[in-house]
């Protein structure tokens, strides 16, 4: 007689639960950065790793609910005070979706490639790469619009020139950190399934 399942990723009330705890986890990590930038943006450890682990174990519906909850509370965690900086509609509309809806949404798309890549590591590693890219082109669309003062020239050359180099500065590593994080989630989800199987 076959056991019961440890877990079952059809569940709703599993999906509902695994994707509420992978939010928080997110969220917590969120707020103990490495390194903390001065001007926003840090080094965080593996806080991109849950919502990317949503959408491999559940699909891509799931992560990028599980993401847009996740910048949603992004910004009441520690956005609420950046519109302090910024003045205009315009500009509250920029910081809302460029520094937070945007970016952390998309990393619901980091399963994007489990079934396209016949490698799973490769195609997690491939995931967490694109989502980075994601965040640092929106993070970097931002800072060329509303953060144009903190650039030590008001040129167009030297904004754009700022705003990458700012950027990759913090988002370089939060890429690679993710991609070892996300490899290892992969490694010990396949064992959490051999094991099941085993007991099947």
């Amino acid at each position: 007689m076959a056991s019961k399942k440890q877990f079952d990723i059809t569940n709703r009330t599993f999906q509902m639960v695994f994707s509420a705890v992978m939010v928080g986890l997110a969220t917590v990590l969120s707020v103990i950065p490495v390194v903390q930038l001065p001007f926003g943006g840090s080094v965080t450890l593996f806080s991109q790793v849950p919502i990317i682990a949503v959408s491999w174990i559940l699909g891509i519906p799931w992560g990028l609910a599980s993401g847009l909850a996740y910048a949603v509370l992004q910004i009441f965690v520690g956005g609420i005070g950046n519109f302090s900086y910024v003045q205009g509609m315009l500009a509250y509309i920029i910081l809302v979706f460029a520094d937070y809806l945007v970016p952390f949404t998309c990393l619901g798309f980091g399963g994007l490639f489990k079934r396209l890549i016949r490698n799973e590591y490769a195609a997690a590693v491939s995931g967490a790469l694109l989502v980075s890219l994601i965040r640092f082109i929106s993070h970097f669309v931002s800072g060329c619009t509303i953060w144009t003062e903190y650039a030590p020239d008001t040129v167009w050359s030297a904004v754009f020139a700022y705003s990458a180099a700012y950027n990759a500065s913090y988002m370089v590593p939060e890429a690679i950190i993710t991609a070892i994080g996300i490899c290892a989630v992969v490694a010990i989800w396949n064992r959490l399934n051999k094991e099941q199987e085993n007991q099947a």
